[in-house]
């Protein structure tokens, strides 16, 4: 078993074969792989430690250290004398993790969402390279507006692949209840563990500053976001355009969660 202190070990995991070095992260491979088959569903408690520690024939403190890393993705959350859970995307989560917008005092507040547009298209060759399909291939493009304080604030401009989202209509993405990785999450087991953002300033395109209500001369915070699932299989290309007069970008991921969404 697995001696402390000690930074590269080979152990046999009990479906055959030997480990790479460190241990702990072949199990939380082995984890994360029976995440992505559903064998663990959103808000299901996984097994416990010591069974864990069984199935893999490997030591309890090397699956805990497997479900530790798991934890501070995000990917598992841990109640105190309940259990470890496959975390959900629930509002307050998402509007935690994956929702930046806020009020130049710091406020958040809960997004009125007006869905402008849904269509089927073929991907460019930008839609392909971010979500790893081939150009040309069927792709749905979604546009919304949010509004904070009833005034609109950022428009989001969404593309999703249709292999990945097969049903996925106006209807379905409309009339969701929750946010959009919920959505994801409860109709296509598809759950959204982590986002890469780029972010600059440029001015809108006519058509975005008129639905901003600003000038085409005025600077606009533009982000592009990828939002990836298991595995870093990108499942989501968004650009959203933010009139940053009153709004600015906050990342603060070691405040407890507060607030709701159905943005994101």
């Amino acid at each position: 078993m697995e001696e402390s202190g000690t930074p590269r070990i080979v152990e046999t995991l009990s479906s055959g074969g030997i480990a790479a070095s460190p241990l702990y992260k072949e199990v939380k491979a082995r984890l994360t792989r029976g995440l992505a088959a559903g064998e663990w569903k959103p808000g299901e408690a996984i097994p416990s430690e010591t069974r864990l520690a069984h199935r893999f024939d490997v030591s309890i403190g090397t699956v805990r250290k497997a479900i530790d890393e798991l934890v501070a993705d995000r990917i598992l959350l841990r109640h105190q004398g309940r259990g470890t859970f496959v975390a959900t995307h629930t509002e307050d989560r998402t509007l935690f993790y994956f929702f930046h917008i806020v009020g130049k005092d710091g406020g958040r507040e809960l997004p009125e969402i007006e869905l402008l547009s849904f269509r089927k298209a073929r991907a460019s060759a930008t839609e392909a390279g971010r979500l790893d399909t081939e150009a040309g291939a069927p792709v749905f493009r979604i546009q919304n507006v949010l509004k904070l304080s009833r005034k609109p604030v950022l428009v989001d401009d969404i593309s999703v692949a249709q292999a990945r989202f097969p049903d996925l209509d106006s209807d379905v993405f409309g009339g969701r209840e929750g946010t959009i990785y919920g959505l994801y999450q409860a109709r296509y087991g598809i759950t959204v563990t982590r986002i890469s953002e780029r972010i600059s300033a440029a001015h809108a395109p006519a058509r975005i500053a008129a639905l901003l209500g600003i000038s085409g001369d005025t600077p606009a915070l533009i982000i592009k976001r990828v939002a990836y699932t298991y595995a870093d299989m990108p499942v989501e290309y968004r650009v959203s355009w933010v009139n940053s007069e009153k709004h600015e970008y906050l990342s603060d991921l070691w405040r407890p969660p507060s607030g709701n969404s159905r943005a994101v």
